[in-house]
């Protein structure tokens, strides 16, 4: 067989960019002597975080369309012919076996044409509602891989796998708690609360932890409150109290989720995933400023089978205070939420994603 070819597409944020790189290297072992080439969005975090795992990318002019009447929204004709015209020129030259898109615009244009050219394409769908571009895409894809049960008004069920989303292999091999608390010099009579904004960090969530903290420590409780790199020039003062550590990211993600008693997070996809293989106890806390709420719908995916909390951020103020206390000195509680979220676990994704990849090479 002679050695395959791969593009993959995806980015804009760490939801899209994350499964493309973990696809890649899941094809990398099965095909050690395979070429890769990532396609993103000029000026967007894949631009940095794909060559850093290792893998060549090219840059399209395109982004997404605004919901107010900017000048980018008027160049968005212009973008979206450069990047076709551009994905033309990259398919060409590489001649990939199939292309692979994991959401966001760049991939929109780079599927469109290889389905154009009658190169087999592959969607990879994270969310429980998609986004405009796979739903635009999906007639002509091969294979639909997603992660959420009832997609059938979205997309054609003949196409469709239900595969999970990718997520971090360290983390389906389970840390020690006892490693997590030293690793991040925790008390062990403690229990310990996690707060995720997202890598950019949260706003709303900041916010609710700043206003709520004196109460949450009464609780006899400690934080690791990973506030996001935007946010931390505000928050870090916080670091000065006892048993709070503010940091804008996390690298050890396997030992926090070990170390956590209860989590408060967004319900962006990878997130969500991630959560349901640790299952830990969680409140998620939507983003409302998403593409068609897709963070509501994905968290209420969870709560509506028992495996976690929903908070609306316009509840937050009347809410999180009774909810909290509950959660937190309801053992019973946090345990039927773990048993309930990490049935909805699929630790093997990555692996089936790319069974369905194979076949179309073959």
């Amino acid at each position: 067989m002679k050695k395959p070819r791969f593009i993959i597409s995806g980015g804009g944020t760490g939801g899209h960019i994350y499964p493309a790189v973990a696809i890649a290297n899941e094809l990398k072992s099965r095909f050690p002597e395979a070429e890769f080439l990532f396609v993103g969005a000029k000026d967007k975090m894949e631009m940095q975080k794909v060559p850093q795992a290792g893998y060549a990318i090219k840059g399209l002019w395109i982004s997404g369309i605004q919901r107010k009447l900017t000048f980018d929204n008027a160049m968005f004709p212009f973008k979206l012919l450069s990047s076709m015209w551009n994905s033309f020129r990259i398919i060409k030259s590489f001649k990939p076996d199939v292309v692979i898109g994991t959401g966001g615009f760049a991939s929109g244009a780079v599927l469109k044409v290889a389905s154009m050219l009658n190169i087999p394409t592959v969607i990879q769908e994270q969310n429980s509602y998609p986004g405009i571009t796979n739903k635009l895409l999906a007639k002509k894809a091969n294979k639909i891989c997603v992660a959420y049960e009832n997609l059938e008004r979205f997309f054609p069920k003949d196409k469709m796998i239900l595969t999970g989303n990718p997520v971090r292999q360290d983390l389906i091999n389970e840390a020690s708690k006892s490693e997590a608390i030293a690793y991040f010099k925790l008390d062990a009579n403690k229990k310990t609360l996690l707060v995720l904004g997202g890598s950019l960090g949260a706003r709303r969530i900041n916010q609710l932890i700043e206003k709520e903290l004196d109460f949450i420590l009464s609780q006899n409780i400690q934080i690791i409150w990973q506030c996001g790199k935007l946010y931390l020039n505000d928050y870090s003062k916080y670091n000065e109290k006892e048993n709070v550590q503010v940091v804008a990211f996390i690298d050890r993600m396997d030992l926090v989720y070990a170390a956590a008693d209860v989590v408060i997070s967004r319900s962006g996809a990878s997130s969500v995933s991630e959560l349901c293989i640790v299952g830990e106890p969680t409140i998620f806390i939507p983003s409302p400023n998403v593409a068609e709420d897709h963070q509501t719908k994905n968290a209420k995916a969870i709560s509506d089978k028992n495996g976690a909390i929903l908070i609306k951020e316009s509840e937050l103020d009347t809410q999180f205070e009774t909810i909290f206390s509950d959660l937190i000195s309801d053992e019973k509680k946090q345990l039927e939420l773990s048993k309930n979220i990490m049935r909805l676990a699929k630790p093997n994704a990555t692996k089936d994603i790319v069974e369905e990849i194979i076949k179309l090479i073959n």
